[in-house]
């Protein structure tokens, strides 16, 4: 057997951590470039902890999920003003958007050079800047990941940047920052953690220091996302979330993800659509697709012991078959009142071409059989 484990530098989780924040980007550097989304003011007190401790700030804010464009605009700033570290704080897209800026910063040419699928996939030449991830959705576990989701809007397509390098220097997940979440975005980031931490566990890239991680945290989301839905200042279970999303972006820094994120970085690209939501009404047609397939064609594989497990975790019921466990996704996704495909305007017109943009994403290389194009679109016809 052998394997690797990569993770942030150093993860330091806990109610009110994000204050730590202007002491360790002080120890990394002195002038900052501090990512974040839409709303600037949600960065007040973070700008405030960080020019107390003597710590430049110069902001860069992200409308919405990173491009390729903005990845390079926020370089060419972090570049103009000096900056020797970037301290990245809000969902996903922020953390995606300071992760590549960081390694752009300290790498020339065009963001195309490094990214893979569309792009010539060059490894990076230097260590990016110094980064501080910051995460403010249980959603991604992007503070830990080795890439950045870019969109590529010329190509139609969400690809990433990925390299070793890129793992954030310093990952402060603070429960408490998550509270205000509106219940649609605590479903759909939440739907996209459970998910991060199926895919690596029935993946043929598991190992046993990443099925740890894909367990505690399908425990964890399985128990409390509900509850942190309807109950958004449940300490116990806004931990729970934060913690389950921790796991599942260790998990698939270190294995591999599946099919929904291979739909999901293909319908990204092609419409307006948030990418939790993508993966929560994905999820269940998926394992099921995945599970009809590996009993038809593959039904010694591991990875249907794998789905019997999670679904035991997810179901609570010691029994549990995989099928049932496909079936308790669909309904989490129904009862959270997630969108069906179809809101989003696709239709099946469509799955051609999504299915055609689906099986090159670097996800589906990790899924646990290779599905064919009909079973494909299978899974989109039960999600739409």
């Amino acid at each position: 057997m052998r394997f690797e484990f990569a993770t942030a530098g150093r993860i330091i989780f806990g109610a009110g951590v994000v204050h730590k924040a202007g002491a360790l980007a002080a120890a990394l550097g002195r002038r900052a470039l501090v990512v974040g989304g839409r709303s600037p003011e949600r960065l007040a007190s973070l700008l405030e902890t960080l020019r107390a401790a003597g710590v430049a700030a110069i902001t860069f804010a992200v409308a919405g999920e990173p491009t390729v464009a903005a990845a390079a605009a926020g370089s060419a700033l972090a570049r103009a003003e000096g900056c020797d570290l970037v301290v990245a704080m809000g969902g996903g897209s922020a953390l995606d958007a300071g992760k590549a800026i960081a390694a752009l910063s300290a790498n020339p040419g065009d963001p195309l050079d490094y990214l893979e699928v569309v792009g010539r996939g060059q490894p990076l030449a230097a260590p990016p800047l110094p980064c501080i991830a910051i995460p403010t959705t249980a959603g991604t576990g992007s503070e830990v990941t080795r890439n950045a989701v870019l969109g590529v809007p010329a190509e139609r397509v969400k690809v990433s940047l990925r390299s070793p390098l890129m793992l954030p220097r310093v990952a402060l997940v603070d429960p408490e920052l998550t509270y205000g979440l509106p219940a649609a975005l605590t479903a759909s980031t939440g739907m996209d953690a459970l998910t991060q931490c199926l895919e690596p566990f029935v993946s043929p890239a598991a190992t046993p220091l990443t099925d740890g991680p894909c367990r505690e945290g399908l425990a964890r989301a399985a128990r409390s996302l509900l509850r942190a839905c309807h109950e958004p200042g449940d300490q116990r279970a806004r931990e729970d979330m934060a913690i389950a999303s921790l796991c599942g972006g260790m998990a698939l820094a270190n294995a591999r993800l599946g099919a929904v994120h291979g739909f999901a970085a293909a319908l990204g690209g092609m419409y307006t659509a948030p990418h939790g939501a993508i993966c929560a009404r994905l999820l269940g047609p998926v394992m099921a697709g995945n599970i009809g397939a590996l009993r038809q064609r593959a039904p010694q594989s591991p990875a249907l012991a794998r789905y019997a497990e999670a679904a035991r975790l997810l179901t609570g019921e010691a029994a549990a078959t995989p099928e049932q466990g496909a079936v308790w996704a669909t309904a989490l996704a129904d009862e959270l009142g997630i969108p069906r495909l179809a809101a989003y305007g696709i239709t099946a017109g469509d799955f051609p071409a999504i299915v055609a943009r689906a099986s090159r994403a670097s996800s589906m290389q990790g899924n646990p059989i290779t599905l064919t194009d009909e079973e494909l679109a299978a899974i989109l016809h039960a999600a739409l």
